[in-house]
């Protein structure tokens, strides 16, 4: 059985221990992070249209994005493999070659059960990934918002992107618009991407160009403000599920920890900042149902 040193790194648990987590917890927390898949979790995984990634650049930036399933994907309890590629990888120089760092969330919209997994990628090729699994645990369905969210029929067109600057009209729309998008970060040699949700308004985009969203009650595993604390660094994906454009985005990150600051958002316990330093409209980058 694996200790919570031996599951959370340093920047992890420096922020549990700022939040007040019991180390009681932090050893059933430890319990439920699995190095392998259970059965459940793979059936689910190849149940879903799509997966969103986390991956870095070639310059060690963090990502996150969405990889369509047109076909599925295929589970063990050591390995998950896609069959589409991740939107914008090539164009954002995403590093997919065999060993690099991928973080995978799986989330059906529908019943608002998501479930994670982090790992290695094993081999790459034109018709999508195959990771190894590192990490595999299951997240509460807080923040969720239900929606319709499948394949279409057809064919599933190209996606698009275009380098734009944060203040864009139509990245200022997407992002104003928002209740739903993932983060991803990294740390310590290991990746991560997580959902964060609520009422559209929830990404709040500031005077200096900065995008700020508030941190709630969560799992309490801190992976995404653990991830920070280390690496000073996010990325974000930001769908538009009317229109199926997105807003990319890799910045510089900083949890504040200023009850001031956290009461600008209700229900906050404290407010994480993104400073943008490349931008990416992106249009058909999610699946539209037909």
């Amino acid at each position: 059985m694996k200790k919570p040193d031996q599951v959370f790194h340093d920047g992890e648990r420096a922020v549990q221990e700022r939040a007040g987590v019991p180390a009681e917890w932090r050893e059933r927390a430890a319990r439920v992070i699995r190095e392998a898949m259970p059965t459940q979790h793979q059936v689910f995984f190849e149940s879903l249209p799509a997966l969103f990634l986390g991956l870095r650049d070639r310059q060690g930036r963090p990502w996150a994005t969405v990889c369509p399933l047109p076909a599925g994907a295929r589970a063990t309890p050591t390995e998950l493999s896609t069959s589409g590629r991740p939107v914008l990888a090539e164009p954002l120089g995403l590093d997919t070659g065999a060993g690099a760092k991928v973080a995978v969330l799986g989330l059906e919209f529908a019943t608002r059960r998501r479930n994670r997994m982090n790992g290695s990628i094993i081999a790459t090729g034109k018709d999508g990934l195959a990771i190894a699994v590192k990490q595999s645990f299951g997240n509460c369905p807080k923040y969720i918002q239900t929606r319709d969210f499948r394949l279409p029929a057809g064919p599933l067109p190209p996606a698009v992107g275009t380098r734009v600057a944060i203040g864009d009209a139509a990245a200022r729309r997407i992002i104003s618009g928002a209740d739903t998008f993932f983060i991803a970060t990294y740390a310590n040699g290991g990746a991560d991407v997580s959902h964060r949700g609520g009422e559209p308004g929830v990404l709040r985009p500031n005077a200096d160009g900065s995008l700020s969203f508030p941190d709630f009650t969560g799992n309490r595993f801190f992976n995404t403000l653990g991830n920070i604390e280390v690496s000073r660094r996010a990325g974000l994906f930001i769908p538009d599920f009317t229109s199926g454009e997105a807003i990319l985005l890799t910045g510089s990150a900083k949890t504040d920890w200023s009850p001031v600051r956290a009461a600008e958002f209700e229900g906050a316990e404290r407010v994480v900042d993104i400073h943008p330093e490349e931008v990416w409209r992106v249009r058909q980058a999610i699946p539209l149902a037909a």
